[in-house]
């Protein structure tokens, strides 16, 4: 990995975001105690914690395989730290029964984890890091093994939780939407660096680079120079209406959202494109368009958009994508990792 310098604020949410090998469940190890850094400190707080062993360190730690002990029952698994760090039975009782309720589990205190489907496992693991009151709530990948809809659910209790308790949390996911949905601020990672740090609505709406606006939901980008005042024209010729043009600009992005359709020019920017292809997603629609140069264009649309149903949609209709010169994004570099 690459210099790595962060600050979480107490009671903060931070996931890391980024593609497999990218360096986010290394640091994420790093802080719990499982992994020595090479250089530099860790604090938790005001205390050092870069030589401490992982059960001094007051870290709570959620794992990817739910880590149960098979042998044990739920209410066993959860007073295992407990134990560890030789909290007296009234105490410790206390504590099981406490984190065993805030993750509704109670009823199957005396269970063994093969009795649990994989969404009650992953909230004995939750229960059982909660359990040690941690000072810093760590997750690396919870909701992987769970269904979609699981996945959803056990994730707004994370969230939900996670606030109430007003605990200071590092969520690793390659989930987008997880990411967007649970942070207060957001680490996107690439071959260990970070490229972009801050709230998930600034990092979707102004991406530094190309990775992150690759990386994080999806984007059209068109690669070309400026010739004028909010003039770009691309590689292809064409010119666009941009606002805020650099003089440095090389690339041009515009979200799949931002484009509508139409069957006549529309707005600062106006595509000639034929339909190529049609995804339907129920609530919404992804469309693959490309322009008379061979330029592909992603539009995204809602279900009660125009052009839902019928003729205009089908590959080979011919249509017009629109967008704002506010819509773009502009980039002075031209190269995508």
């Amino acid at each position: 990995m690459s210099d790595f310098s962060l600050d979480i604020d107490d009671g903060e949410l931070v996931a890391f975001l980024g593609p497999s090998g990218c360096g986010k469940t290394t640091t994420l190890r790093m802080i719990a105690g499982f992994i020595d850094p090479t250089a530099g400190r860790i604090l938790i707080g005001d205390t050092d914690v870069t030589t401490l062993p992982v059960h001094k360190r007051n870290t709570g730690m959620v794992f990817q395989r739910y880590a149960l002990f098979p042998h044990m029952t739920v209410a066993h698994n959860v007073s295992f730290g407990l134990e560890m760090r030789k909290i007296d039975a009234v105490e410790r009782d206390r504590r099981i029964n406490l984190a065993l309720d805030m993750v509704r589990m109670s009823e199957y205190r005396d269970r063994y984890p093969r009795q649990l489907s994989g969404g009650q496992q992953q909230r004995v693991a939750i229960a059982r890091a909660l359990a040690i009151e941690p000072k810093v709530f760590l997750l690396d990948e919870p909701l992987s093994n769970l269904d979609a809809k699981l996945r959803v659910e056990v994730r707004e209790e994370i969230r939900a939780l996670q606030q109430r308790l007003g605990l200071t949390t590092v969520f690793v996911t390659h989930d987008q939407e997880e990411a967007l949905a649970l942070s207060d601020r957001m680490a996107i990672m690439h071959d260990g660096k970070v490229q972009q740090l801050g709230t998930p609505d600034a990092l979707y709406e102004k991406p530094a680079n190309l990775f992150v606006a690759d990386f994080l939901g999806k984007m059209s980008f068109f690669e070309g120079r400026p010739v004028a005042d909010s003039t770009f024209e691309t590689k292809a010729g064409t010119q666009l209406k941009v606002s805020g043009l650099s003089d440095r600009a090389q690339c041009v992005g515009v979200r799949p959202e931002r484009i509508s359709l139409s069957s006549s020019p529309e707005l600062d920017n106006s595509l000639h494109v034929t339909v190529q292809s049609v995804a339907y997603l129920g609530a919404n629609i992804d469309v693959t368009l490309m322009d008379k140069v061979g330029q592909k264009v992603s539009c995204h649309l809602q279900n009660t958009q125009a052009y839902q149903r019928g003729e205009a949609l089908k590959p080979g209709s011919v249509l017009y994508a629109n967008f704002r010169g506010s819509d773009c994004v502009v980039f002075t570099d031209k190269d995508r990792a």
